[in-house]
């Protein structure tokens, strides 16, 4: 990702719509219009499940919910689906699916649109193990080993919910942080990439192997 891209791109441990409230109002400080919510990884588990959370937190913090029910791959060329993220300038990916994220938006017109919200100076915000799915690598929830990713931080990793990883797992993970900094984002902790900054500002419990 070019570190002078005119957004902000926030990357979170977990906890979409309930965790995070503090930092998520800083977010949205200074902001109108709605936000869009794409439970895209979510797709195989109830991911209207995440939209009515995203609704309860949306009238905690006073900003209206646009749901992007792109679920397949096929449906992330919709055009009413892309022209919903072309429509606003915050944008919150959620759900537990790293892999399915990756493959039902890679190389697509939808990812393009959220592509172009950070290009025009939006939010980009990724929860839990959709967090993980920005990165190229991107942590396998399988096994913690790394694979690749959409590509939105390119060198970098996330480890997101760490702390619900068996320590095998971790490790495994770990170990691999010789060839790339690997982030451990618990729930309630975040890292952000904000306007023109090269440097990302960590929130909370946030754990770095590897040299960042």
């Amino acid at each position: 990702m070019n570190e002078q891209h005119a957004g902000t791109l926030a990357l979170f441990g977990g906890g979409p719509f309930v965790s995070n409230d503090e930092l998520d109002q800083q977010l949205l400080r200074g902001r109108t219009g709605p936000v869009a919510v794409l439970p895209t990884a979510d797709a195989f588990e109830q991911p209207q499940l995440l939209i009515e959370s995203a609704r309860q937190w949306g009238e905690r913090l006073g900003v209206q919910i646009v749901p992007v029910m792109a679920l397949t791959r096929a449906q992330s060329s919709d055009a009413d689906l892309v022209a919903a993220v072309d429509a606003v300038e915050m944008v919150w990916l959620v759900g537990d699916s790293p892999i399915h994220l990756r493959t039902a938006l890679k190389d697509t017109p939808l990812w393009a649109s959220v592509c172009g919200v950070l290009e025009r100076g939006g939010v980009v915000a990724a929860v839990g193990a959709s967090a993980s799915a920005m990165c190229d690598p991107m942590t396998d929830p399988r096994g913690g080993a790394f694979t690749f990713g959409l590509g939105l931080v390119e060198g970098l990793a996330v480890l997101s919910e760490s702390e619900t990883w068996a320590a095998e797992q971790l490790q495994r993970a770990q170990h691999l942080a010789t060839d790339v900094p690997l982030i451990e984002l618990p729930t309630g902790s975040a890292i952000v990439l904000d306007r023109g900054c090269a440097e990302w500002v960590r929130h909370g419990e946030v754990i770095v192997n590897g040299d960042w």
